[in-house]
């Protein structure tokens, strides 16, 4: 798909590797995006310098009401929905059996509220919304890419409710894209390593540093801007189609 005169919604658009995209795309001539983020002071400020071609929505991606309003809002502003990118998602580090009990089931249900519904609420409104594009070519409507994480394969201690979450989004890929095919829209998730995003401010040097170690090439933390790259190498080539791909520059992630 050209990339050039398309509409991408993407959630947590004003930070990380959403916002990174966000730009990216804009560059390579999209006609617009919807930028849903919880933070809306950050998703204001991009907009304000971006201009009218980034609408910002201010949302919680848990709520589906919110969503559905957030790409209508979209359609209105921009007319369609080409792309959709689900890059919002939250850590909630907690261990099953903690030194104050049991995990709180509240802040379990909090990590998959945002990282697993969130991606649902915009697959299920996006891709509504991309039934009525006209096809390209080759019938061609629409692309969805899901976020998961090197954590929905190789989980940490501490990471039970993170993990659940981003293995269920690498586990729909498959029934996804069986069946939104035969809309002519492409469903793939991208299973990112260690990326240098807002998510990983508050982790001390040591853990990044552990975590730099056990990438194998090259020995950093991924750029956002990489992570673009690729997002743009899903869209542009049709081709991929019901993978869930590891980003990681070969990093396995340590038990803790």
């Amino acid at each position: 798909m050209d990339i050039r005169d398309k509409v991408v919604a993407i959630t947590g658009g004003a930070s990380g590797l959403g916002e990174a995209t966000a730009r990216h795309f804009l560059a390579l001539g999209a006609r617009g995006i919807v930028a849903l983020d919880r933070d809306s002071a950050r998703v204001n400020a991009v907009a304000a310098e971006l201009g009218d071609v980034y609408l910002p929505v201010a949302c919680d991606v848990g709520d589906e009401h919110a969503v559905h309003a957030a790409i209508d809002a979209g359609l209105q502003r921009f007319g369609r929905i080409d792309v959709a990118i689900a890059a919002a998602a939250i850590g909630g580090p907690a261990k099953l059996l903690g030194r104050k009990g049991p995990i709180s089931m509240e802040s379990f249900n909090a990590v998959l509220r945002v990282n697993l519904y969130g991606t649902v609420h915009l697959a299920r409104s996006a891709a509504l919304a991309m039934t009525r594009n006209e096809p390209n070519a080759d019938g061609e409507r629409g692309v969805l890419i899901n976020i998961a994480s090197g954590a929905a394969y190789e989980g940490q201690i501490g990471q039970i409710a993170y993990s659940a979450s981003k293995a269920a989004i690498v586990g729909m890929t498959l029934p996804l894209m069986r069946e939104l095919a035969a809309h002519g829209i492409r469903v793939t998730t991208v299973a990112p390593g260690a990326f240098d995003t807002p998510m990983y401010e508050q982790a001390p040097p040591q853990v990044k540093e552990g975590i730099i170690s056990m990438s194998l090439f090259p020995k950093r933390m991924g750029k956002a801007s990489e992570f673009a790259l690729f997002a743009e190498e899903i869209v542009r080539n049709p081709m991929h189609n019901g993978r869930s791909y590891r980003f990681d520059a070969g990093l396995y992630l340590p038990a803790s």
